[in-house]
């Protein structure tokens, strides 16, 4: 999951916002607290999310081996994915591209879209990344290790495909108002980061491109479905750790405020306030930032402090199934469900 480099907000172009594409460096915008509105609208019923199914789907892509691009375990754990969301009876497309890496390897990828309800006109796109970062880079022992990734990135992926089953489960009296679409990126997490890789070469800064968020950058440049006019999208990374905390994100807030404060409102009504806290964060180059330019109003859900800061496991290998806590994956899964019924 990125590093931390700086965003110039459009509307905000003094301010310089922590980034987490990129760990180059750490600045931090003014945290801001804030209590949930006192009227609060009876919320329409939704399916219950599965912590335990949400579970196993995360642990099942970390048994493959680190998901790194042009491994083994990356294609296995990619077949499997889309084969999930195929067996739900979802609409899945693959949109294979290759892409040049900082460290010029040309790295096989997949971004994996699966449309539920695919003739609804009115839309919700759920992003998340399925890839794993090719090197622990901030492990002090496990420098060159890739890493499992059980929350930079299986995680959502988990969640993404635990609600693909509850909602292709549902009759059609019970089923939400709009389409959702789980679009799932690849090569997001092999990008350079100067705070850890000083002693290597970033040969995509010398042709001014960015080598975080690869597989967003292809989506958001080719989009499929062509045209694409979701509603808004919500990006889920990290978001099955213990102990999650997931402020309001600076571009997030910047570009679809409704949007967070639709998905913050909603937690606090249904009971997971202590894991969507009511505090602003520096915003972050996620994928988020790709499928914003694209047209998409995206915000980002991710374990990331008003401080500006990520958690232990960050980018090490103890971002493994430990980390994992089904208390996490029940507060994000029916947070996000819930909102979705509520459209």
């Amino acid at each position: 999951m990125k590093n931390n480099r700086i965003w110039l907000a459009p509307a905000l172009a003094a301010l310089l916002l922590a980034t987490s594409c990129d760990t180059t460096t750490k600045k931090t915008a003014e945290t801001t607290t804030e209590t949930a509105p006192a009227d609060e609208v009876k919320l329409p019923g939704a399916p219950s999310f599965n912590a335990d199914s949400a579970y196993a789907y995360t642990a099942t892509q970390v048994a493959f081996g680190p998901r790194v691009p042009n491994t083994k375990a990356h294609v296995s754990t990619g077949d499997w994915v889309s084969g999930k969301f195929k067996s739900f009876g979802l609409s899945v497309q693959e949109q294979p591209f290759e892409a040049m890496a900082f460290d010029g390897k040309m790295l096989r990828s997949r971004n994996i879209i699966a449309r539920f309800a695919p003739t609804a006109a009115r839309r919700i796109a759920i992003f998340t990344h399925w890839d794993t970062r090719p090197f622990g880079d901030k492990d002090p022992q496990h420098k060159n290790a890739p890493i499992d990734g059980a929350c930079d990135g299986a995680s959502g992926v988990g969640i993404a495909l635990e609600m693909a089953r509850l909602l292709a489960a549902q009759p059609d009296s019970l089923q939400p108002a709009v389409g959702v679409d789980f679009i799932l990126f690849d090569s997001e997490d092999y990008g350079y980061d100067s705070s850890t890789q000083g002693d290597l070469k970033n040969q995509l800064a010398a042709q001014g491109k960015e080598s975080w968020c690869l597989g967003s950058q292809y989506w958001a440049e080719h989009m499929l479905p062509a045209n694409y006019k979701p509603s808004y999208g919500i990006l889920l990374d990290m978001v099955g750790a213990k102990g999650g905390r997931f402020s309001r994100e600076g571009q997030s807030r910047e570009s679809a405020r409704d949007i967070v404060d639709k998905v913050w409102n909603t937690a606090s009504q249904i009971g997971y306030s202590d894991y969507f806290i009511f505090q602003d964060s520096p915003g972050i180059d996620d994928d988020h930032v790709y499928t914003n330019r694209a047209g998409v109003r995206t915000i980002d859900i991710i374990d990331f402090s008003p401080a500006g800061e990520f958690p232990a496991y960050h980018h090490t290998t103890q971002d493994n199934m430990s980390v994992i806590d089904k208390r996490t994956l029940k507060a994000v899964g029916q947070t996000v469900l819930q909102t979705i019924y509520g459209e």
